[in-house]
């Protein structure tokens, strides 16, 4: 969707300082990934030596360590009773999302001429006003095209667009529908505004972003915002119908305007699931590199929401649909990034297995959907991996929950400039993911996350370009009351950037945060399969 401040594309970070290396970043960098990746891979190391009998003082002393870091009962398992009958006979429809979809286009192409009834590029609309769509314009983009890359601003394109998706996403997976085949929709909803819903030139980086990362994105908001109502049960209340329909519009939309027809609720099969929300300060101790100077707010507030679904380990919970897994974080600042970061990983297809009593967890295909903005620069992606998510007991009370994935997407990335501006470019992405949560009974949990991310000049509006990003967090939250934490968490963002006969880019944000966090499990979501052992202490 194009906006008022499009500007034509070209311009790759020509302002360049550095050699697009530092060894203190890569450092860190190494460092991180590193610590993650022992506790990850090689959960057996701790344990090389002969085992110790149950006698020994040594087990003694890990039983009492344990006695203390656990002193409330583990949560009952959630039971959830599906509601009505969602997806099925009269609570299903093809062709109503279709038109919901073909209309909601309608009205994104008449405000467009209302708010910007003189708005023309001469690059990407070929002199035309951009939203004076007519037959003759999207015929030939239809046959003709051409397709190529538009000069929206990086917001536009790699936040609202996913959003425009994610409502496709949402109106047919609301009207009873699976997720492949909304997938479908979502796909094929962007593709016609690509082609008659604006005078420009279709574009290939918004059908990836809309009508692909719509899909992954979507999916966890329609997946979140049915658990809201299930919890309600057969009458979920004012309250849980607003919060449903602010998570998820569409969805809102089609119970309000349809009644009992859309009124079934999706089934989650009762997942094991871990909620946090995060009310916290934050303070950024440094930032290098171009737009340090003009763009970073020292101090600021911040609100993360994060959700995991379908945590491994429960038993009797299967992964037959995609996204019966997946992990959900949100995070709005109070500088005028407003958004810092929307990431979501889902299990598409994939199977759970089991190592011993002690550890459990799943394998197979993830797609992702990722916007990070740390103040200075921006990356995006939308991609698929292999992987895994598991979870491994230490001790009766010391839990670790892990993930490892790798793959391939497409993705965008570039510098934050004081106005907005088209200084970023596309390219094929190679990213990695690991992640540990190392859980300490009911009293603390430390966390920490790793993630690169390197977007080639494959499939790129510069050829000759790169840029390698890597994001990194450590957190330790401990529990104060019940479901009431203290956290302080460090996260640290770097990008280099390098471009032929151009000085490389190198840029930093390193930030400490203090924070207030609502827990949704006292137990820090460690998932429990052995009463036995519970009971028998």
């Amino acid at each position: 969707m194009s906006m008022s401040n499009a500007i034509p594309a070209g311009r790759h970070d020509k302002i360049r300082k550095g050699n697009g290396s530092r060894s203190d970043g890569g450092f860190r960098r190494s460092l991180l990934a590193g610590t993650i990746a022992l506790v990850l891979l090689l959960p057996g190391a701790g344990f090389a030596a002969e085992p110790v009998p149950a006698e020994t003082p040594a087990k003694e002393a890990v039983a009492a360590v344990d006695n203390l870091l656990i002193t409330t009962p583990p949560p009952p398992p959630n039971v959830r009773i599906p509601v009505l009958g969602w997806g099925a006979g009269n609570g299903k429809s093809h062709f109503i999302p279709a038109l919901e979809i073909v209309g909601f286009e309608a009205l994104l192409n008449v405000y467009g001429r209302i708010a910007y009834p003189n708005l023309v590029d001469p690059v990407y609309s070929e002199g035309h006003k951009v939203y004076s769509v007519t037959p003759s314009t999207a015929w030939r983009h239809l046959t003709k095209g051409p397709w190529g890359f538009d000069g929206d601003s990086f917001q536009v394109n790699q936040l609202q667009h996913p959003y425009q998706g994610a409502v496709y996403q949402g109106f047919a997976r609301s009207a009873g529908l699976g997720f492949w085949e909304s997938a479908a929709y979502t796909f094929l909803g962007s593709f016609l505004w690509e082609v008659a819903g604006e005078t420009t030139k279709p574009s290939i980086n918004d059908q990836v972003a809309s009508g692909i990362g719509g899909s992954l994105l979507g999916e966890p908001l329609f997946r979140l915002s049915s658990l809201m109502l299930e919890d309600g049960g057969y009458n979920p209340g004012f309250w849980r119908e607003l919060s449903a329909a602010v998570i998820s519009p569409p969805t809102g939309f089609n119970r309000l305007a349809f009644g009992d027809r859309f009124k079934g609720v999706f089934p989650s099969h009762s997942p094991a699931t871990f909620t946090r929300v995060r009310l916290g300060a934050n303070i950024t101790g440094h930032a290098t590199g171009p737009g340090a100077e003009n763009n970073v707010t020292r101090n600021e507030g911040s609100l993360d929401y994060f959700l995991a679904y379908g945590l491994p380990g429960k038993d009797g919970y299967t992964y037959d649909r995609p996204f019966d897994y997946f992990d959900f974080q949100f995070t709005a600042v109070s500088s005028r990034n407003v958004i810092e970061n929307i990431m979501t990983r889902g299990l598409l297809y994939g199977k759970k297995y089991e190592a011993g009593d002690d550890y459990r967890g799943v394998w197979g295909l993830y797609g992702s959907f990722d916007y990070i903005s740390p103040q200075v620069f921006r990356v995006s992606s939308t991609a698929l991996s292999l992987g895994t998510t598991s979870q491994w007991w230490l001790t009766r009370a010391i839990a670790l929950q892990g993930s490892a994935v790798g793959g391939i997407g497409y993705g965008a990335a570039g510098t934050v400039h004081p106005t907005e501006e088209r200084d970023y470019h596309y390219g094929g992405v190679g990213q990695g993911l690991l992640a540990a949560r190392l859980i300490f009974g009911d009293k603390a949990m430390l966390d920490m996350t790793a993630r690169e991310y390197f977007i080639s000049g494959f499939g790129s509006t510069q050829v000759d370009g790169s840029e390698r990003i890597f994001r990194g967090n450590a957190s330790l939250i401990v529990s104060v009351y019940k479901r009431h934490g203290l956290g302080i968490q460090y996260l640290y963002s770097q990008r280099d950037a390098s471009t032929p006969n151009i000085p490389g880019t190198h840029q930093t944000v390193g930030t400490w945060s203090i924070a207030y966090n609502f827990l949704g499990d006292s137990r820090f979501g460690a998932v429990e399969w052995r009463p036995a052992e519970i009971e028998a202490r």
